[in-house]
Parts: C-alpha cells; structure tokens; sequence
C-alpha cells in the first residue's frame, strides 16, 4: 500500500505543474485586482430605474457548495482547469446571503421557502401561498390564511407572467406563485385525503387553472395530473405510471384552453419540436407539459420531445417581452434538488450548469437598464466536496491521497448522509472498484438514508438590474420579493413611484431616488 503522505506529496508536485504560465507572474493578479475594483467603483452609481421587467432564477436546493463545483464542472466542460471560470451567476454586481429556515423548521423544506421568496412571508414546512397559522395537511387551517405572490401582484400590475420550471408544474416552487395548499403534495385530487375534500380544499393542479386564469406562460412537467384517472399518456403509452390520475374526472387541459379568449392565440404543446415550430409573435398563451412527472435530467434529456431549460427560458422571454408594460418571469432548475436527493452529484451539477446557460440566455435577451434579475437557491443540501484535490481535479474524481483510517480511496465529493452509503465486508466500499465518473454515481455518504437531505445554511443570492443594490446583506428569505416588487413598483409598497410613463411603465420620482441614497436600515 503506497503511503498516504507519498500521495499526498505527489498529488502537490502534480497541482504545481498544473498552474497556468500566466497565474505565476505576481502581475497578473494584480492587474486582475486593479480592474475588480474599477469595476466595484462603478457600482457607486446607483441603478434606480423602475424594473419593467423582473426575473427570477430559483435553483432548487443550490446552496454555495453547488454553486461552486458547477462553477468548476463549466469550466472543465469547455477544457479548463475550473476554477477560474465565471458562471453567469458570477457575473451579478450584487450579492447576498438569505436565512432559509421554515417557521416550524431548523432546515427547511422547498414549500415553506417558496412561500417566503415569492410571498414576502415565512411559512410552515411543506405548506405554498399561506402564512404560518395554516398547519401542513390540516385543510380547515387554509382558509382566511392565504397569502399571495410577486406573480399575483405583477399580474394586478398589468405584466405578462411566466412560469417555467424543470419538475412537475404543480410542485413545490412554481406552486407557491398561484396556490394555497396546506400540502405541497396534494398535486391532484388523487393525492388528497378524503377528509381535506370534503371540507373543500382543492389540489394544485387544479388551482393552477382556476386561481389566475391569464398566466401567458406555463412550462415544466406534470402532465398526468391534468387528466381523468388511467387517460394514457401522449408518449408514454405503456406506462401505468404515467396515466392520469384526476378522481373528479376533469380534463385540465380542455379547461386551460375554454378559459382564453377566442381572438387570442393559445397553444398547448407536449415536446420540443412542437414547441420550438411556434413562432412567439402569434402566441398569447403557451402551456407547455413536456413530462408526466418531472422533466428528465438534463443528462439523460430526449432532444425530439423535451426541451432544454434554456430553449424554455428563450420562449418564454420571447412570448412575454410583447407586453409593454413588461413581465415577471419565474424559472425553476428544480432538478439539481433531485440529484441531490439521490446522491447523484453529477446529475445534479449538470443541471446547476444548464441553469446557468439559461441566465446567459436570459442577460443576452434583456437589459439591466430595465430587468431586474434575481438568481438565488430555496435551501442548500449536505453536499460538500473537499480533500485537497490539485488544480483542475476532476469535480468528480478522486482526492489525492487515501484515508489515514482506513486505507482507502474516496472521491471529492461526498455528502452528510443519503443513499451512498455501502458497506462491503464489513469496511467502506472501496471506490476504485466501482465507475465514480458514472452519470449516476451515488457519492458515499456519512449516514445511510434512502433519500439524501436538505441543509440549513445560508444561501447566496445574486442579482443585477434596477434596485439590485437592495439585495446587500444577510437577509431573512421573504425579503426577496419585497426587493422585487419595489424596484418594479408592484405590489402594496408603491409610495416611491412617479405616475405612469407613456409607455405605461412607472418612471422614478424623486422620493425613490432619495430613497436610495438613504442607509437600508433607515428605510425598513
């Protein structure tokens, strides 16, 4: 057995020969300084537009272990070491940390944080769209404690919405923009209990097509929740599975469209050459279910039938930028949360990185002069990589020495707990007897657990456009929309805007310019 010490030396020797030419002259970094803080010094002039358009990127379960690896695994996608490579993301002027927990909950779940960044209220664990006196399950705690969205208020605001997502279109983030649920896992009637129908509680699915009528945009999965039980799929036509599971019998489809005007063009699609032959000028309406369930992972994506997040963000920018008074946007990588879950670390950064494409895509398609964009995570998970790997590691590969306890090998990236945790002879599994560079590769684990958890650590938020400089500090999670609404003068703190343009946009007033000058904490 080579030592570990020798490993360890080795692996140093091969990270020195690693370091670009350019990164040895001290001259490099500091140029790179000096131009960071031209840049910083820039930001004393303060963007304090109006935001005729705001949107949001929500990486479901993207905490700043994530963020950092899918910032390394871009880079070494397109044959750089990693490190040095900038997501989109890491391009935002502003940054700041948002406190996660549920008002029931140390760490928190995506329900109870999907109500505070797009409610403005902190809520209970697995509840959407209502405050904390609704207890989870309970639906004859509902009533009178609903609580609604940045979506609602910009909708009552005139703007076109939107609302794209990689999981079901019913699951926990998109739903808390459109519905009060005392359960996020009541997607249809057939998941409900007896006892919360008949005290006339509905399902998610069902409030997505009643609660706002005119949402322009609705793209992710979850199309067998929109059907009469057992109705065979479209694509799936063998899959038990994948059938519908509506109990009252209602085709969610049929009635999405008998609720758009007639001189108004509506389209309902289920892949991806169907949507990508629409031509976004003569769409006023686009419902895209792509899935049964959740979207397929990006690594395991059809390219004939399911589209890219980005082709969804592309579309969706494009059909909702017709409005003149501009829209809100809410996008969901909700994917990097399963991978997560599975301990499937590789499916989970690629979705991190497909998102990040996404944002790219959505910068080149706006302007910061007028869109706030705001990219932040509901929660993080107990992922964590580390080892003292070389320059350009792989993300996925092996740190440089073997453990001092038991001899053995183990990957960068290891998780708290989840299902990686194996057992073989009675030590741990000794991973380079199995294939860690595989798709879905189940990193080794601390504890064993079917399912891998959340973690309760702070999350990053990033953000530019007007009002972006709001977003500072360490921040409780329901801040967030607030920050949104009052930079696009929506929602009920309207004081600081001047009367309507003549585009129909808000244009600042004096007030809200001084307002911005002022120290935060005087203004809240």
């Amino acid at each position: 057995m080579i030592s570990p010490f020798l490993l360890l030396a080795i692996g140093t020797c091969l990270a020195s020969s690693l370091v670009p030419e350019k990164e040895k002259d001290p001259k490099y970094w500091r140029d790179q300084a000096q131009q960071t803080l031209k840049n910083a010094l820039r930001l004393q002039t303060l963007n304090t537009n109006v935001a005729k358009n705001v949107i949001m990127f929500l990486g479901d379960g993207m905490g700043v272990s994530t963020v950092t690896a899918a910032r390394i695994l871009k880079g070494q996608l397109h044959h750089s070491p990693g490190e040095e490579t900038k997501l989109e993301m890491d391009k935002f002027p502003y940054v700041a940390l948002s406190k996660t927990y549920n008002t029931n909950a140390q760490v928190p779940d995506s329900a109870g944080t999907a109500t505070a960044y797009l409610c403005g209220v902190k809520a209970n664990e697995g509840t959407v769209g209502v405050s904390a006196a609704t207890q989870r399950s309970q639906c004859n705690t509902t009533q009178g404690n609903e609580v609604t969205s940045i979506l609602r208020w910009a909708k009552d605001a005139g703007k076109s919405v939107g609302i794209v997502t990689t999981t079901r279109v019913n699951h926990a983030t998109p739903s808390a923009s459109y519905a009060h649920s005392a359960d996020r896992d009541w997607y249809s009637d057939n998941e409900m209990p007896p006892e919360a129908l008949s005290q006339g509680c509905k399902d998610i699915a069902y409030q997505l097509m009643y609660n706002i009528k005119d949402i322009e945009v609705i793209m992710g999965g979850g199309r067998k929740y929109m059907f009469p039980k057992n109705r065979t799929d479209v694509e799936y036509e063998l899959d038990e599975k994948a059938r519908g599971t509506r109990l009252d019998g209602l085709n969610l489809i049929d009635i999405w469209k008998s609720f758009k005007p007639k001189h108004k063009h509506s389209h309902y699609v289920w892949n991806r050459t169907d949507l990508l032959a629409l031509d976004p000028h003569s769409v006023d309406y686009l419902l895209g279910l792509f899935e049964p369930g959740d979207m397929q992972y990006e690594l395991n994506r059809n390219n004939a039938t399911d589209p890219s997040l980005s082709e969804m963000v592309e579309m969706a920018i494009r059909i909702l930028n017709k409005n003149p008074k501009g829209f809100f946007l809410l996008v969901e990588g909700g994917r990097i949360d399963h991978g997560h879950h599975e301990g499937k670390a590789k499916q989970a950064l690629h979705e991190a990185v497909e998102m990040d494409q996404a944002i790219g895509q959505a910068g080149a398609m706006t302007s910061v002069e007028d869109t706030l964009t705001v990219v932040t995570a509901d929660h993080s998970h107990v992922f964590t990589f580390g080892g003292y790997t070389p320059r350009g590691n792989s993300i996925f590969g092996l740190a440089p020495m073997v453990s001092d306890t038991d001899k053995k090998p183990f990957t960068a990236i290891l998780y708290g707990n989840g299902p990686g945790y194996k057992v073989v002879g009675g030590e741990r599994e000794n991973v380079s007897m199995v294939d860690y560079a595989h798709n879905n590769y189940q990193a080794q684990s601390a504890v064993p657990l079917r399912h891998e958890t959340h973690g309760g650590e702070d999350v990053a938020v990033f953000a530019k456009g007007p009002m972006a400089h709001l977003l500072h500090g360490v921040h409780e999670q329901n801040y967030i929309p607030h920050v949104m609404a009052y930079a696009a003068c929506i929602g009920a703190n309207r004081d600081h805007c001047a009367s309507a343009s003549s585009s129909g946009s808000p244009s600042p007033g004096p007030l809200l310019l001084l307002l911005a000058l002022l120290p935060l904490g005087s203004l809240f």
